[in-house]
């Protein structure tokens, strides 16, 4: 099932404390309530972080909780249909949670069979609504173990109504790709601060450069100790998050606002190239992390907290970069719950509040001045229908056409428009990278 065919792979995860002692068994109930808590609703597994099941774990435990959780949603199809082929009835949801959890360990974190099947039917018997299944559990991971789970398709991870979409968007072998970057636990991107040499930070951390200058390590754990936080030298940042910014190419001294800024990379991205900074984000809570990277890495921006459409301010500007709100749907790898979360109904919803904000934003933006849109999803409605149709009624604005080797996006990203559409399937043999559209915009008149 695992292919190991996609760049380098990462760490092994560490398995939870005393095995011996069952205390893993703790561990596994709380995987299973984050992953219920994902498949619920968007932004469900980050709630269940402060559930009691999983708070009240020790930290290498609460780790690995998460790490099952995470490896159960990139490959859930595909465990789905291995039980499946076992499941003549359908068990009760608690039960299958238990089994996923258990094949989300011996399938893709590699965990021995023996600890996953014992604390499986040690979940099972704890429980009164699942000590009934208890030797059915057993048996279905056994006869797993014992004969193999079979053939999966890489494809079945994904909703059905997502892979059709994308299917008619991008053509099958795209989809393909598309479906084996869904698999993947991504590395950890960093963006560098002006002056701080990537190769030496690379090398530090173990991790390579990338175009443009972002660095990529498999390195994992508190980023807090990792070389280089304390002094505010980089901050986390996917490679295909740093375009848009970069795309804007912000000057010393220029006026530049950030719309939707939070969390806040692209803010310092701006304010390090010299900028004056407006950091604007409808979420207090959000902007607080904001704040705290500015002050670890000693950069500023004004931080303002209003919806942008209601930003009563006079001012216009240099430049202007929106990151608008989206279905997320390109950041399925680092997020693998956002395909679970979205619906169809959320595309039509988030391309109106798209409008707007793009409205919004070119009323901030001086003559001779310039706007980047962007977001971090796969759907056209939010990307190239958007573009269309604000060209169609801004006319003061043109396409000023991409150059990827200078953005550090991948060459193919790059469509007849001269605007950026980068899927998580490219780069594939560097470990890919989160899904976006970006366009620059120049404002003519």
């Amino acid at each position: 099932m695992a292919d190991k065919s996609r760049g380098p792979r990462p760490p092994k995860v560490e398995q939870p404390r005393d095995e011996a002692a069952d205390i893993g068994v703790e561990a596994r109930l709380a995987a299973g309530v984050l992953l219920n808590a994902a498949l619920e609703g968007r932004g469900g597994l980050d709630a269940a972080l402060s559930f009691r099941e999983v708070a009240a774990l020790p930290g290498p435990d609460r780790a690995f909780a998460r790490a099952v959780a995470m490896a159960a949603l990139r490959r859930l199809g595909e465990i789905d249909q291995i039980l499946d082929r076992r499941l003549q009835k359908g068990p009760p949801l608690s039960v299958r949670t238990i089994l996923r959890i258990a094949l989300a360990q011996t399938l893709v974190l590699e965990t021995p069979a023996f600890a996953a099947v014992s604390t499986a039917v040690k979940l099972a018997e704890r429980d009164p609504k699942t000590r009934p299944y208890k030797n059915l559990v057993n048996a279905v991971l056994r006869g797993i173990e014992r004969e193999g789970p079979g053939l999966t398709t890489a494809e079945s991870n994904l909703p059905d109504w997502l892979a059709a979409r994308w299917r008619a968007t991008y053509g099958e072998p795209a989809l393909t790709g598309l479906a084996l970057a869904a698999r993947e636990e991504p590395a950890t991107d960093l963006s560098l601060k002006p002056g701080v040499d990537p190769a030496s930070v690379a090398d530090l951390l173990e991790g390579e450069v990338m175009p443009a200058g972002t660095v990529r390590t498999s390195r994992r754990g508190d980023l807090a100790g990792w070389p280089g936080f304390d002094d505010g030298s980089w901050w986390v940042q996917d490679a295909a998050a740093a375009v848009p910014a970069r795309l804007l190419a912000p000057k010393a001294g220029e006026a530049i606002v950030d719309f939707c800024a939070a969390p806040g990379g692209k803010t310092l991205q701006l304010a390090a190239a010299g900028a004056s900074v407006v950091a604007l984000d409808r979420s207090a809570t959000r902007l607080k992390r904001l704040e705290a990277n500015l002050a670890r890495t000693a950069l500023e921006a004004e931080v303002v907290v209003t919806p942008a459409e209601e930003w009563d301010d006079p001012r216009g500007f240099d430049a202007v970069l929106l990151d608008a709100p989206c279905t997320a749907t390109g950041t399925f790898r680092r997020n693998p719950e956002v395909l679970r979360a979205t619906k169809p109904a959320d595309v039509a919803k988030l391309a109106d509040v798209q409008h707007r904000l793009l409205d919004a934003a070119a009323e901030r933006v001086k003559p001779g001045g310039r706007l980047v849109y962007c977001v971090c999803s796969l759907e056209r409605e939010e990307g190239e229908t958007q573009m269309i149709a604000f060209l169609r009624r801004n006319p003061a604005f043109r396409t000023a056409p991409a150059v990827p080797a200078e953005v550090g996006a991948p060459d193919e990203a790059l469509t007849p428009e001269g605007w950026l559409r980068i899927l998580p399937s490219m780069w594939a043999e560097k470990g890919g990278l989160d899904g976006f559209f970006i366009a620059r915009l120049d404002r003519v008149s």
